[in-house]
């Protein structure tokens, strides 16, 4: 499963980035986030519940940052486990380009799912997907929005 997207966020591309990378932020925008704990400047864990159609499922998992290309584009890769409910892996190439007073975040992620979720159907998976990342990054730019006006 393939997703892609682009917003465009009212604030300097470093800020931008700098919320990127901050687990308190991060934690406040990714929908079902129970806890998510810096290990490393390149590593988080997390603990997510998420929803997908009858599936309701604990997600513990490992995201990996690759700062190569910081702070004009960073990957990102993780692999999380949800018991019976099957596990998701996948990752992401982000880039944000600096537009006048603001900063365009584009976003190409792939996710592979297996177990009962996989057994839902690409449909309804990649809908949900969608849905969670539209909620992700609205909130993200909510927040970023507002620390900028703060």
């Amino acid at each position: 499963m393939e997703l892609k997207d682009e917003i465009r966020i009212p604030a300097s591309k470093q800020v931008v980035y700098d919320a990127l990378n901050d687990p308190e932020v991060l934690k406040a925008c990714i929908p079902g986030c129970e806890e998510l704990i810096q290990h490393s400047p390149t590593e988080l864990e997390a603990k997510v519940v998420l929803k997908v159609g009858p599936v309701k499922a604990r997600f513990t998992g490992v995201v990996t940052l690759d700062q190569a290309g910081a702070p004009d584009r960073f990957g990102l890769s993780g692999e999380g486990k949800g018991g019976a409910a099957g596990f998701a892996k996948g990752g992401a190439e982000v880039t944000l380009t600096e537009d006048g007073d603001g900063t365009i975040l584009r976003y190409d992620a792939r996710a592979e799912v297996g177990g009962k979720l996989a057994q839902l159907g690409s449909r309804l998976i990649q809908g949900t997907a969608q849905k969670l990342s539209a909620a992700f990054f609205e909130k993200f730019a909510a927040t970023v929005t507002a620390d900028a006006e703060a």
